[in-house]
């Protein structure tokens, strides 16, 4: 299962998260987007991009809190893929 980042990310410029992922699916580092994207066929559900968030923004796809539930899709949709 992938792990999903929320809006607490939202204009963040800390890529922590990014550092520490072991196989490089986390996007936006260098991009100029609002927030970062975990590719979902790509984690590997490590969770060490959780420990690293400094906003407490990264959950497990099945433990994002109800109020942030639509960055599942958003993630998802990101990469062109349909979120479960």
């Amino acid at each position: 299962m992938t792990h999903i980042i929320t809006e607490p990310c939202i204009g963040v410029k800390d890529t922590a998260c990014v550092d520490v992922c072991p196989v490089d699916c986390i996007y936006g580092k260098n991009e100029e987007w609002e927030q970062l994207y975990i590719h979902p066929e790509e984690c590997i559900d490590c969770g060490l991009c959780i420990d690293a968030c400094p906003v407490q923004a990264i959950f497990p796809a099945e433990e994002v809190p109800d109020k942030w539930k639509q960055f599942t899709a958003r993630n998802y949709e990101h990469f062109g893929l349909t979120a479960p």
